[in-house]
């Protein structure tokens, strides 16, 4: 159950007007009243008796026993309650209390005997409009403060006595959602989604990895969109609005959206927040190109995944706001066949990263610049070490993502818990797309390694994670794990210490596959390929990788 209170209003006929039209695009079917301040008031939509004009003189009559120059111009009340996706079809007279239940919780008839005049008024199966006088029969204007979150609360009841589905209840720190004039614009036009939203993940991928005033403008522009900078006497930008050139006004303009009004974050102050000490040269992973940015990019999500379980809450707050960036790097950069999927999950975490804990900016500085390593090492192919990367940094995404979660839930930041865990399962779903390949090849060169050679990575195992191990050699990734092991020993690691570092400092027996986890912290840790070189010695002109040891 979702209320949206809208700008306050001049007209009380041209509100009436809307919601008894056929809507702006033919939306509106049977309009009708279902509830009212008395119940008595006319319904211009089923009684042929009344008018539309009967409505509005019976609303505004507070109104006009006000001396003229005392009437508030913006006298009209307007808000809007939606069912979510997925529920029953309310009836008439479920709606008329839902009505009821919100205009008292506003404060706009708290049922004193004297509140405000208002109407409640159903054109579609899934919502209803309020509309109300703001003028008390008593004359006083209403105590209608805050009515916006008074709203959510008592919807967050109505929910519960209606076993209607739960909304997680917000903190004011999420973006706009798109108007229903939007919404019916966007599908006139035949487009999936409102100006407001594609301008949205279009600045925010713009965002993603910048350094610079000059490189987030450049950006905006290669984007393709139309952008306005707010110039101060000094020459200063105070702001900017951003526009899709195809998304015109009646009068054939372009619809201008400041960067507040995307999101909280993409304000021009609250980009400069990013800026600061931002590296303006490239690092050695963004010149080694994608396999080895992905890689740095891993190691900074494992720091980030060990602080966000034990930090403080500033530094937390602002890892997790920095994720949300290395996200839109990803996707921004990745192998085309898990584009989809982790564009998904970086706009679904975009809710996940803001919430009223105060980030301490500096403790980002790694992910941020993880996030500038992925940008401009450019897009990564889907195959060999820059797709088996690919696959390391994604587990550890989705490993960051559940640590988010988890945290958010601790400070009950309901919105916020619920994008990460959805972004998380789009990483999971990212992750076996981009993980198929690379694994299969490990695992083949596990199961070719000697059967003694098996049977000692098995009691490492066992030494390692005792409660686990029958768990890990029962899963189908087993081999490529004892592959991943005869491989750093090879090259003089010791396998007991390294397991013993992937395993001590975060709990595994929440992943799909402990063995696929290990698999890329022991290969990131011993600084092996992520994707076994699969091609003959003399073709690559160095010796072949030795995993069997010498007797």
């Amino acid at each position: 159950m979702i209320p949206t209170i809208h700008k306050q209003g001049t007209s009380t006929a041209g509100l009436i007007a809307y919601l008894y039209g056929a809507g702006r695009s033919e939306e509106h079917v049977d309009p009708h009243l279902v509830a009212s301040f008395d119940g008595l008031a006319p319904d211009p939509g089923r009684d042929p008796g009344a008018t539309e004009e009967d409505l509005q003189q019976v609303l505004d009559e507070p109104l006009r026993l006000l001396p003229a120059d005392t009437r508030p111009d913006k006298h009209v009340w307007h808000a809007s309650v939606r069912a979510a996706p997925g529920d029953r079809t309310l009836t008439d007279a479920e709606w008329a209390d839902i009505a009821r239940r919100v205009i008292a919780a506003t404060g706009i008839d708290p049922g004193d005997g004297a509140g405000c005049r208002w109407a409640a008024i159903r054109h579609a199966d899934d919502h209803i409009h309020l509309i109300a006088t703001l003028v008390r029969e008593d004359g006083r204007k209403p105590d209608h403060h805050r009515s916006g979150q008074r709203a959510q609360n008592e919807c967050r009841r109505i929910e519960a006595d209606y076993d209607l589905y739960r909304v997680a209840p917000g903190d004011g720190t999420a973006a706009k959602r798109p108007t229903s004039a939007e919404r019916h614009k966007a599908q006139r036009q035949g487009r999936d989604r409102t100006a407001r939203e594609e301008l949205r993940e279009t600045v925010r991928r713009a965002a993603a990895g910048t350094g610079s005033e000059t490189e987030f403008f450049d950006r905006l522009a290669s984007a393709g969109l139309l952008v306005r900078r707010r110039i101060a006497p000094s020459g200063d930008t105070l702001g900017y609005t951003v526009a899709l050139p195809e998304d015109r006004n009646k009068d054939g303009a372009p619809v201008h959206y400041s960067g507040s009004k995307l999101a909280p974050d993409l304000s021009l102050p609250r980009l400069r927040e990013r800026w600061t000490d931002a590296p303006d040269q490239p690092t050695a992973a963004q010149a080694s190109g994608p396999a080895s940015a992905r890689r740095r990019a891993t190691g900074a999500l494992w720091q980030a995944v060990l602080l966000i379980d034990h930090g403080d809450d500033g530094p937390v707050a602002a890892q997790i706001a920095a994720v949300g960036e290395v996200l839109d790097a990803l996707a921004k950069t990745s192998a085309i066949h898990t584009r989809h999927q982790l564009s998904q999950a970086a706009a679904a975490f975009e809710r996940a990263a803001r919430s009223h804990v105060r980030a301490e900016r500096g403790h980002d500085r790694a992910l941020r610049q993880a996030a500038r390593d992925l940008v401009h090492s450019g897009p990564a192919l889907g195959r060999g070490e820059e797709s088996a990367t690919g696959a390391m940094l994604i587990d550890m995404a989705f490993f960051l993502a559940t640590a988010a979660a988890a945290w958010h839930a601790k400070k009950n930041h309901a919105q916020q818990a619920v994008a990460a865990l959805q972004a998380a399962e789009h990483l999971r779903a990212a992750y076996r797309t981009a993980a198929a390949q690379p694994m299969a090849v490990l695992q083949q060169q596990g199961q070719r390694l000697a059967p003694h050679v098996q049977q000692r990575q098995a009691r490492l195992v066992h030494q390692a994670l005792p409660e686990l191990a029958e768990r890990v050699l029962a899963e189908p990734g087993w081999p490529a794990l004892a592959a991943t092991l005869a491989d750093a020993e090879s090259i003089g690691h010791d396998p007991t210490a390294l397991l013993a570092e992937a395993t001590r400092r975060r709990e595994l027996d929440t992943a799909t596959s402990i063995s696929d986890v290990l698999v890329w912290r022991l290969r990131r840790g011993a600084h092996l390929p992520a994707a076994p070189d699969t091609r003959p010695p003399e073709a690559t002109g160095a010796p072949r990788l030795r995993l069997r040891p010498r007797n």
